[in-house]
């Protein structure tokens, strides 16, 4: 059994600290599947729903009924029930015809982090919180084309996502995350680091 540190009452997997990793995203392609939401977050977006239409095109559904799955009982999110988004017109409903997320253009629109009203496993991917565990994604990361394992890229995935592990841990979380990674690869030897 794997002995994860914790930061924040979450388990760190080592493999985000070398897992070679290259991201050249262009338009969302990891919008194109959606996303699970937490019941709290999907309360929180449809009582937001009058001002997320407002900014929606014509390639999105302004129909709130058609934006979610059906609740389902998911013991890694925090309510235990998960909501998935729809895919409307080959995508996630929130995504624009320039694949651009409406939830986070409503954020920027009202002075707010970006990611204030984004699930945050759409924020961490393609990092995941599984069984408590923040790891890599890999059930879902390699259908991607633009964004994915690259043994030969120099940056890890945690180098590519330093700014979402900071909006999940906090700036103490954070700081204790960067000294756990530079323990774990002072810890290893040279030909486990390729």
């Amino acid at each position: 059994m794997e002995d994860y540190r914790v930061i924040n009452g979450i388990k760190i997997d080592p493999l985000i600290f070398t897992f070679k990793f290259t991201c050249q995203c262009t338009g969302g392609e990891c919008c194109n599947y959606g996303v699970y939401t937490d019941y709290k977050e999907y309360e929180k977006i449809i009582s937001l729903k009058n001002e997320i239409i407002q900014i929606m095109d014509d390639s999105q559904s302004k129909n709130s009924d058609d934006w979610f799955e059906e609740p389902e009982k998911d013991d890694d999110f925090e309510s235990g029930l998960a909501v998935g988004t729809n895919i409307i017109n080959e995508k996630c409903t929130f995504l624009d015809k320039h694949g651009l997320c409406s939830l986070q253009k409503l954020s920027l629109s009202k002075g707010l982090h970006k990611w204030a009203y984004k699930p945050i496993y759409c924020v961490l991917f393609p990092l995941v919180v599984y069984q408590g565990i923040l790891t890599v994604d890999d059930e879902h990361i390699d259908r991607l084309t633009s964004c994915n394992r690259n043994h030969g890229a120099s940056n890890t995935i945690f180098d590519s996502c330093k700014e979402e592990l900071l909006y999940l841990l906090g700036a103490a979380g954070f700081e204790e995350l960067e000294s756990y990674q530079r323990e774990y690869l002072t810890s290893l030897k040279p030909k486990e680091l390729v």
